[in-house]
């Protein structure tokens, strides 16, 4: 056996530590390119306002909403977007702390934040992770609303990378742990608080 092959196999975490590095290397070239592509100030302004809703406001209006227009039917749907938001909450602040990612806008000097990060790490994107499982639920049970849904929660994904808090593969994971977590929820017996 070669010294070479010894080392990686008696290393694996450096080398996952390294293939990691590797991907993020890659995709901040990705981030910069369509950090420069995103200039107009229009663009600039619809990604900042559609971030800033993508905090909460957005959601919580819509929970609101499906309640005062549908009274006690959407309780059972505001309830699981409630449950499964705090577990995506948690679930992202965890995943956050375990890869310590910087974003991207921290690892290269042309990449400049177009507003201020929630928090310091950048892998999963927590704004995409709770727009995928949000939009998915009320899908499931208001079909109707996908017209104004899924170019939000679109807006939101593409948002991550145009502002520069996030590589494209940290919007992935949240996207498919929003629709695993979203699949959970409508599944699950439980109806009301």
């Amino acid at each position: 056996m070669s010294d070479g092959k010894l080392s990686v196999m008696l290393e694996p975490s450096n080398s996952a530590a390294a293939r990691w590095a590797r991907l993020t290397d890659r995709e901040l070239v990705w981030c910069l390119r369509f950090h420069q592509a995103v200039q107009q100030r229009w663009a600039v302004r619809l990604f900042a306002v559609v971030s800033r809703l993508g905090d909460g406001v957005f959601w919580y209006g819509l929970m609101a909403a499906l309640l005062l227009t549908e009274g006690a039917a959407a309780i059972p749907v505001v309830s699981r977007m409630l449950l499964a938001g705090a577990v995506c909450l948690a679930l992202y602040k965890w995943l956050k702390a375990k890869t310590t990612r910087p974003r991207p806008c921290a690892r290269h000097q042309r990449i400049s934040p177009r507003v201020a990060p929630l928090d310091e790490y950048s892998f999963p994107s927590g704004h995409t992770l709770h727009a995928t499982t949000f939009t998915l639920i009320a899908l499931y049970f208001y079909p109707l609303l996908a017209w104004l849904l899924l170019p939000f929660a679109t807006l939101i994904a593409l948002s991550r990378v145009a502002l520069g808090l996030h590589y494209p593969s940290d919007v992935l994971a949240g996207a498919l742990l929003g629709a695993g977590l979203a699949t959970l929820a409508v599944q699950s017996p439980f109806t009301q608080i």
